[in-house]
């Protein structure tokens, strides 16, 4: 059999055809010297794969089985397959993200009981390119996650979302050479990526959703007028809230996921305990679309805080 690949060109619209975008230049250019991401294993001093090529390949990914299923019987399974494609991309950068902060704990316990020894130097080197080349693998696996949701979206028409968390991807800092400077910088970025700093937009919505794209729009017109936002959900798997984290991998705004675990001891009312500690943020604007009582209660809230809000029905779905 002969496999189509009439979509290897394909491009998101806007992309030149002939060149990768910033976020694989970025992403796939190599910054450090040697790296090593399996502890285990000596250290590399190998080229990262082309960033053009490394997006080509991550459409063929998705766009090849495609061709592939189109008008034959599997056609129906097909953006189940791919949906997987995507998760694996979506695993291993969480897996390598989990790895970078372990290595960066341990690398920061050596620090300080670092003795001035040949040997303590020699092992304090050796966890620096460790955590080096785990941040450098998962950003550049997060870029090739992140483009093949926004390839399968353009196939499906429907976003990729991952079941938890969000999709949101850090950009690479500098590589810093002293251990002690790279930490520091480490630190900082990740408080940024956990704790941001731009104006609040708090987002809810039902579980049951159709019609991602007037979401979409509606959140596109927010960041135009609020360029820096930050969007704060109730980060439900499913539904509105896993389409506005498509939303924000797409468009590369990072999200504060409001889950319940914090407030799980209340029981019964931890959904309203959460709603009441995202008013406390003062957010800019508020996003709700309607779901159960909990988006009910949530909007009553917004109300009363006087915040700038935009309502969606579910009965203004466009089907």
């Amino acid at each position: 059999m002969t496999i189509a690949t009439t979509h290897y060109s394909f491009q998101i619209p806007g992309d030149d055809a002939n060149e990768p975008t910033d976020r694989f230049e970025d992403a796939f250019s190599p910054r450090i010297g040697e790296v090593r991401i399996v502890r285990t294993d000596e250290a590399m001093d190998l080229d990262m794969p082309g960033a053009f090529e490394a997006q080509m390949a991550t459409e063929m990914l998705i766009t090849t089985l495609f061709d592939l299923l189109r008008d034959t019987r599997l056609q129906p399974v097909a953006d189940r397959l791919t949906w997987g494609i995507v998760h694996s991309f979506h695993k291993v950068a969480e897996q390598l993200d989990g790895e970078g902060d372990k290595a960066a704990r341990e690398l920061r316990d050596m620090i300080r009981e670092h003795d001035g020894s040949e040997i303590a130097n020699a092992t304090l080197e050796d966890a620096q390119t460790l955590c080096q080349g785990l941040d450098e693998a998962r950003e550049a696996v997060a870029c090739m996650r992140d483009h093949a949701a926004e390839v399968y979206r353009v196939e499906t028409g429907r976003p990729w979302s991952s079941p938890r968390g969000t999709l949101a991807s850090s950009k690479r800092t500098a590589s810093v050479i002293a251990a002690s400077d790279f930490l520091a910088a480490r630190r900082n970025r990740r408080n940024e990526a956990h704790a941001p700093s731009g104006p609040v937009v708090i987002f809810s919505g039902g579980q049951v959703w159709a019609d991602h794209r007037q979401v979409w729009e509606r959140l596109d017109a927010i960041r135009t007028r609020i360029p820096e936002m930050v969007l704060a959900t109730t980060a439900q798997t499913k539904g509105c809230d896993a389409i506005a984290a498509a939303w924000a991998a797409r468009s590369g705004v990072k999200v504060v996921a409001f889950t319940l675990e914090r407030w799980r001891s209340l029981g019964r009312r931890a959904g309203f305990a959460r709603n009441e500690a995202l008013v406390r943020l003062n957010p800019a604007e508020a996003f709700v679309c309607e779901g159960n009582g909990l988006q009910s209660h949530l909007a009553r809230l917004v109300r009363s805080a006087g915040i700038p809000a935009y309502f969606l029905k579910a009965t203004d779905q466009v089907r």
